[in-house]
């Protein structure tokens, strides 16, 4: 099957090359629409005192501020690579529509003028990556009413004919393979333009066309995107679902894949969602607006029946009670999507209610490349670590003025199976990260009681050729950093969180380390992390549980 897959992946991509040319032609085919029928609405919170900020020159993005001092922001050398792909990206145009003024629209319409008018020549300037074309050109298709209401016939095709250019740029960018984890958002850029403008039915069916291949090519069947990062459906989704609403207005047909992409996008989401409304951390996740969750999900069908795994993505969930608990069990995405996924393999996250209690550490914000290159370690995660490796290989690739670390090498064989005993429901998980290099493979238990009071752990190495062992490995569980930590003993801790007390313990020795948590607000956060010393154990056989206090005489032997 492996071998029927993979031959069908290279018969696609073989066939993607060979639909290059025509895309190059098509291209040049492109004119500047007459007019626009309807535009997409952007559903992303918007803030309308980030207006006045912009008005007054104060342009803040990912983390950098700039004060323009009456200059242009798109003439200005930017603070970092990432604050640019912000500026040029025209997100933040939805702030200024917010405000509902004519000052705020006036204002649009000259921002956007002074762009198309500014020749920057900034060596490899992110605004003409292909990501961040994509992202102008649905910007601008959902704020057009803001900016062409009112605007005179010279502006009026100035905008078409910078929208026809970022179409040229787009469809010559889906010829080529070098960012295969961009091809999604331009295509759905693509056929948000087909059916907004007056670019004809043929244009129309073919963008049209183009969406639904790459659907099908990167969303899972479970709904979760071939990169393994939880935050890309949510991205998506704030795209997809105001084109879903665009093509009903125009009474157009959707996409095959595209309804159904939806559904099982927000399925997946619901099997990563904690109950204080965050996403797990896993392969690239870092801090997301939970307002962005909460709106996807309030275009949820309320009937859909509750959803427990996501097998195609890699990840299964327990829940009991009000404990959670959310596990990576995927191998790596494949390279040309693996720049974002971490090495955590069969790492856990554990909540109660609207406390979380065990986490990963996350993803920093983009910029940070050493944190994140940290971030992305196996020791990052809450799961096994053996001799300080990672369970995979990451490699930097460069293209573009972009450098890309990709993983090359992981886990290939990941087993998961559920299982309900008479007073638990089970996941016996298992991976092969460590048999290449230490020819061990770490299988792991997670047991949560039916009532939700417990979680059981059982963790060990098992050799896969003669003389493989070792007695250098941890057990890592990192604390969300409202988790209080109290030492009880050499093989006890004691942990306080909001309302919920708990007790962990284990069978070998438990110290409090420092950690960091780098998805919280602003900077990272100082944090806490239980780590379990392996040395010495008998059979590399681990054994831990989480208790309610009031349940504490049940911990682990």
């Amino acid at each position: 099957m492996r071998l029927a897959n993979a031959a069908a992946r290279g018969v696609a991509s073989f066939a993607r090359a060979a639909r290059g040319p025509f895309y190059v032609v098509q291209a040049m085919g492109v004119r500047a629409p007459e007019r626009l029928y309807v535009a997409p609405q952007d559903i992303r919170t918007a803030d309308p005192t980030v207006a006045d900020e912009i008005y007054a020159g104060y342009f803040s993005f990912d983390g950098k501020v700039v004060e323009t001092n009456g200059r242009s922001p798109f003439a200005i050398a930017p603070p970092s690579r990432a604050w640019r792909r912000s500026l040029a990206g025209f997100s933040w145009l939805r702030h200024l529509r917010a405000a509902d003024r004519e000052l705020a629209r006036a204002n649009a319409r000259a921002l956007v003028d002074e762009f198309i008018r500014t020749r920057a020549d900034f060596i490899d300037d992110p605004a003409h990556e292909t990501s961040v074309v994509a992202r102008r050109t649905l910007s601008w298709l959902a704020q057009s009413p803001i900016l062409l209401e009112g605007a005179d016939q010279d502006f009026y095709e100035r905008f078409m004919k910078a929208l026809a250019r970022n179409i040229r740029f787009l469809l010559r960018a889906m010829a080529s393979e070098r960012r295969a984890s961009d091809r999604l958002l331009c295509a759905i850029a693509l056929a948000a333009f087909g059916v907004s403008a007056d670019a004809g039915r043929k244009f129309e069916l073919r963008a049209t066309g183009l969406l639904d291949a790459e659907l099908l090519r990167q969303i899972l069947p479970d709904g979760g995107h071939i990169g393994r990062n939880p935050e890309t459906p949510v991205e998506l989704l704030l795209d997809l679902l105001p084109l879903r609403q665009a093509y009903a207005t125009r009474g157009r047909r959707p996409p095959e894949r595209l309804l159904a992409s939806i559904g099982a996008m927000i399925s997946f989401l619901r099997v990563l969602k904690h109950g204080d409304g965050s996403l797990a951390l896993f392969n690239g996740m870092g801090r997301a607006p939970p307002d962005r969750l909460a709106t996807i999900l309030a275009h949820a069908d309320a009937a859909a029946a509750p959803v427990l795994d996501a097998p195609q993505s890699g990840y299964r969930r327990l829940e009991a009670g009000a404990a959670v608990v959310i596990v990576d069990a995927g191998a790596p995405p494949p390279p040309a999507f693996s720049g974002a996924a971490h090495a955590g393999c069969l790492a856990f996250e554990y909540s109660i209610g609207a406390e979380r209690i065990i986490v990963n550490c996350g993803a920093p914000p983009a910029g940070a490349e050493a944190l994140r290159r940290l971030a992305r370690s196996t020791a990052a995660h809450s799961t096994l670590v053996v001799e300080d490796r990672s369970t995979c290989r990451i490699e930097a690739r460069s293209g573009r003025g972009r450098t890309e670390e990709r993983i090359v090498a992981g886990p290939s064989q990941v087993k998961a199976a559920r299982r309900a005993t008479s007073s638990s429901h089970e996941l016996e998980l298992a991976h092969d990260g460590y048999v290449r290099e230490l020819g061990l493979v770490h299988e792991r238990t997670l047991a949560l009681a039916d009532d939700g009071s417990q979680l059981f752990g059982d963790d060990r190495l098992v050799a896969q050729r003669r003389g493989a062992r070792t007695e250098n490995f941890v057990l890592r569980f990192h604390l969300h950093p409202n988790v209080r930590a109290v030492a009880a003993g050499g093989r006890k801790v004691l942990l306080t969180s909001g309302g919920v007390e708990l007790a962990f313990e284990a069978n070998a020795d438990v110290a409090v380390e420092e950690s960091v948590f780098f998805a919280g607000v602003g900077a990272a956060r100082k944090s806490a992390q239980l780590v379990v010393d392996g040395r010495g154990v008998k059979d590399a056989h681990l054994r831990w549980s989480f208790s309610r206090v009031e349940e504490e005489g049940l911990g682990a032997g």
